[in-house]
């Protein structure tokens, strides 16, 4: 790991940016397979390296309330952009290997869609990314 200084609270943060976008787009996915895109955009977090594949290597402190999924993206939708601030300020260069997992686990996701992205996938993923960049 590199020299960062993530506190337990910086690590829920990423955390819960990391697997509600495997949510949210498993969520976006539903009506192909749901459960094959949670499963494959996950494993893109556990194939994920760098101080940020540490951190999402487990969802451990990640607590999701809600029913819907816009009760789901008014966590995570700030939990990624506080996530990218927070490494931005420490280690550009982590934030951008944040970015590169997120951008792994939206093509995960998109992959596992039987005949690519949904137009509701697509329009999660620019979500997702517009996040990241706020």
């Amino acid at each position: 790991m590199s020299n960062l200084t993530i506190t337990a609270q910086d690590e829920i943060t990423i955390r819960t940016a990391a697997w509600g976008a495997v949510s949210l787009m498993s969520a976006a996915g539903i009506a192909g397979s749901a459960h094959r895109i949670g499963t494959d955009a996950g494993l893109a977090l556990a194939a994920a390296t760098g101080t940020v594949g540490h951190v999402v290597a487990t969802a451990k402190g990640t607590r999701f309330n809600g029913k819907s999924t816009a009760e789901l993206a008014d966590q995570v939708f700030p939990a990624i952009t506080a996530s990218v601030k927070l490494l931005e300020e420490q280690d550009p260069a982590e934030a951008a290997n944040f970015r590169s997992v997120i951008g792994t686990v939206i093509a995960a996701a998109d992959r596992a869609h039987r005949g690519g992205p949904s137009p509701v996938m697509a329009e999660m993923a620019r979500k997702i990314n517009e996040a990241l960049d706020a």
